[in-house]
């Protein structure tokens, strides 16, 4: 899909600190990359292409505007790889 269309469920992102607004005490890799935030809603533009700046209503019904990054996005959750050790204590905890 190249277009969304108005109501279309949407991402969009927005810099919320530059580096320069970092906090002070932030490490130098993290100070370095600006904060971001991204947020799923409906587009709330007649019409819009990804990079164009939008109109999104939030499941909440909160009203944000953002750069559009991607259209009809995925919920993408996992528990990240697996912890060897923990694996070896479930193991070993069911042997006792």
């Amino acid at each position: 899909m190249n277009k969304a269309r108005k109501n279309d469920w949407v991402e969009i992102e927005n810099i919320v600190l530059t580096p320069d607004e970092r906090a002070p005490q932030v490490p130098d890799d993290t100070k370095a990359t600006p904060l971001m935030m991204w947020i799923k809603g409906f587009l709330m533009d007649d019409e819009a292409s990804i990079g164009d700046e939008v109109s999104v209503k939030t499941l909440s019904g909160r009203i944000v505007k953002g750069k559009l990054v991607e259209i009809n996005p995925r919920h993408v959750h996992d528990f990240g790889n697996p912890v060897h050790e923990l694996l070896e204590i479930g193991m070993e905890l069911k042997e006792n």
